[in-house]
């Protein structure tokens, strides 16, 4: 048939191959060292050479071997990024600063999440040195031996968000949550709130002096603006939706007379909005409602939210940053900490003289 190609027509075709860095030295009239090089930035050429060089790598479409380029550098180009959930607001835009940083310096992220488990986190340092990344970005779930494991193999670790007390020798880029949650009582009690209530994360069993950085600042800011830091006002949930709500419900129906609350996280806020909503309070006639973290819904909700706005995009850019500098003086840098914002919205207002009766509608 005059449309089907012969046996001997395929065996002549010639089979495609990539360029290597020896086609690129013939084509260009150059040695091999020459175009390693231009294409590596390194030792002294000629411009007219460094162009004919160039101009020979595009025309073969040369792409340097990223193995090769390992194997002499000892750097493999790839950066691993640990984050407690991809779909949380706050991890996703942390993630989109750590990416924009990346890409800059040439690297690659692989991305991955611990959901909170630190048996889950301690697979995935293991599996990340196993792979030889230049170096780990991660939240950390918990303090553990897998950290100190990959700083023994030679991977860079710069911990992000938060930072165990125990791993003083890991940098770190936070967020001033400590000034941000002062500003925000602060703001609460100048409204002429006097019974405000916290709604934090952790184990609800611990005892106060084991209560991370937002809820002991809650607790000082209120004992030094000569307010009563009661009990039965502070409750802590478990990660998860579901504890999340049971404990804003524990917390908005033991204390009729709490005027205010601060929410920890958004997936607190968000769940001390929909408890409120159940009980029929008014927002913020009856209840007036603070959160940490500036997620998108905070603006759309009735009414918009007020909410302390944490800078996770620049967190994650400067992580990247502080990643890339050299051993010595990454080890002897003080973590970096930038400001937080209170954006203050329709949600807080001066209290109701009358207590709000709160009690679940019947469905």
């Amino acid at each position: 048939m005059g449309g089907e190609a012969s046996t001997d027509d395929v065996c002549e075709r010639p089979v495609s191959r990539a360029a290597t860095i020896k086609d690129v030295a013939r084509r260009a009239g150059v040695g091999v060292a020459t175009v390693s090089r231009v294409l590596s930035g390194s030792g002294p050429v000629s411009e007219a050479t460094r162009e004919r060089v160039l101009r020979a790598a595009r025309e073969l479409e040369y792409r340097p071997s990223a193995l090769g380029r390992g194997l002499k550098t000892r750097r493999t180009g790839s950066v691993g990024l640990v984050v407690g959930e991809i779909t949380d607001p706050f991890c996703a835009e942390l993630a989109a600063g750590v990416l924009a940083c990346a890409r800059t310096l040439g690297e690659h992220v692989l991305l991955e999440a611990s959901h909170g488990d630190p048996g889950r986190e301690a697979e995935i340092v293991d599996r990340l040195v196993e792979q030889r990344v230049d170096g780990v970005i991660a939240t950390p779930a918990a303090e553990g031996d897998w950290w100190r494991s990959a700083l023994r193999a030679g991977i860079a670790v710069v911990f992000v968000d938060r930072a165990p007390k125990e791993l003083p020798q890991i940098p770190a880029v936070l967020a001033d949550d400590a000034a941000g949650v002062r500003a925000t009582v602060e703001y609460l009690a100048g409204l002429g709130h006097r019974r405000i209530g916290f709604l934090g994360t952790g184990d609800p069993a611990a005892p106060a002096e084991a209560a991370g950085v937002r809820e002991t600042t809650f607790r000082t800011a209120l004992a030094e603006l000569g307010l009563q830091v009661e009990a039965d006002l502070v409750v802590r949930a478990r990660p998860g939706r579901d504890s999340a709500l049971a404990a804003a419900a524990a917390l908005l129906q033991r204390r009729p007379d709490m005027t205010a609350v601060l929410a920890a996280g958004h997936l607190l806020g968000e769940a001390v909005v929909l408890v409120a909503r159940e009980l029929d309070l008014r927002v913020p006639a009856d209840l007036s409602i603070a959160m940490v973290d500036d997620v998108s819904w905070a603006e759309l909700c009735d009414p918009p939210l007020t909410a302390l706005a944490r800078p996770a995009r620049d967190m994650g850019y400067r992580a990247c940053e502080v990643l890339r500098r050299d051993p010595a003086r990454r080890e002897r840098a003080r973590p970096v900490v930038l400001p937080t914002e209170l954006v203050i919205r329709g949600s807080c207002g001066p209290p109701s003289r009358t207590p709000a009766v709160r009690s679940a509608r019947t469905r």
